[in-house]
Order: C-alpha cells, then sequence, then structure tokens
C-alpha cells in the first residue's frame, strides 16, 4: 500500500472556493438583512397560531435533527461503536436545513437584520454565519484533497451555529412566551 502524501498548501488550498463562497453568503444575508426594509408581516405560518410559534417550533426539529448528524458523524467515523443505517446523516441534514428555510425566510423578509436588542444582534449574526458554513461545509464535501479536520469543524461550527440560533430563538421563545403551537 502506497502512503498518500497531502501537501498542506494544497490541502488548504482547495478550501479556498468553500470559504469564499461561505464568506459571500455571510456577507449577502448581512447586507440584505439590513438594506432590506422589513415588511413585518408574517410568511408560512400555516398549520401555527403566529410566525413565533412556527420558527421556534421548526427551529427545534433542527435542532433534533442537528443532534442526529452528530451522533451520526461519529458513528460513521467510527468514534461510538455502533452503526447508524446508511442514509440517516444525509436524510437528517437534509430535513434540519429544510426545516431553518421558512425560519430564515420569515426573519429576513419581515424582520431583518436587527442590532438593538444583544439577543436578537447575537441570533441575526449567528443565522447569517450558519448559513455561511453550511454553504462552506457543503462545497468541501466533494473536495477529497481538503484537510480531515475540514468536515468535522464545518459540521461542528454549523451545529454549535444552530444551538446558538435555538437558544436565542426558540428558547427565549419557550421561557418567555411559553409553549404554544
Amino acid at each position: 500500500m502506497t502512503a498518500i502524501h497531502r501537501t498542506p498548501s494544497r490541502g488548504l488550498a482547495s478550501l479556498l472556493v468553500p470559504l469564499l463562497a461561505g464568506g459571500l453568503v455571510v456577507l449577502a444575508l448581512g447586507v440584505y438583512g439590513r438594506a432590506h426594509t422589513p415588511t413585518g408581516h408574517a410568511v408560512g405560518v400555516a398549520g401555527f397560531s403566529a410566525a413565533l410559534p412556527m420558527k421556534a417550533w421548526l427551529t427545534t426539529g433542527a435542532l433534533v435533527l442537528a443532534f442526529v448528524q452528530v451522533v451520526s458523524a461519529l458513528s460513521m467515523w467510527g468514534r461510538l461503536g455502533i452503526a447508524v443505517p446508511p442514509g440517516v446523516h444525509r436524510w437528517s441534514g437534509r430535513l434540519a436545513f429544510l426545516l431553518t428555510i421558512p425560519v430564515a425566510f420569515h426573519c429576513l423578509y419581515a424582520l431583518g437584520l436587527q442590532y438593538d436588542v444583544p439577543r436578537v444582534l447575537a441570533h441575526s449574526l449567528l443565522g447569517c454565519f450558519f448559513y455561511g458554513v453550511f454553504t462552506a461545509k457543503m462545497l468541501a464535501l466533494p473536495k477529497r484533497d481538503t484537510p480531515g479536520w475540514t468536515l468535522p469543524v464545518f459540521g461542528g461550527l454549523a451545529f454549535t451555529a444552530l444551538v446558538g440560533l435555538w437558544l436565542t430563538s426558540a428558547f427565549w421563545f419557550f421561557t418567555a412566551v411559553g409553549i404554544k403551537v
């Protein structure tokens, strides 16, 4: 068996496009969120009493699926000693991402990027960061010459951002307003 020698600069160079694209997503969402005049109108709350419960529950669903992502990733990398069925990681990630789309759309369209309240500022910035790091991870995924730490770090950052988003939104809603549907 021959050893594969990766040159550090080659592996890092392969991250240039994913990182630039992720950075552009962060910047574009932030600029749009700040420049766009928020409508203040709820969008797509079918099945929910209002926009805030919809966002809280969809974000909670995404968070639960993010935990599935962590467990299935650890299993795929042989860190748990248990096998997770094939496709669980991929499909839980897809579903988690899909659950975030109506939430992000509502946040950007109806509310915009806000900076008056520290919790809301943190939430706005975490939202932009989440989509940027998610973009970088998805673009780095098919590249075989990236450093071995790429996917765990990008995945960990996406997970951390999603936890932060949940804490600054759904957790806040459930503790300040109550559990409503």
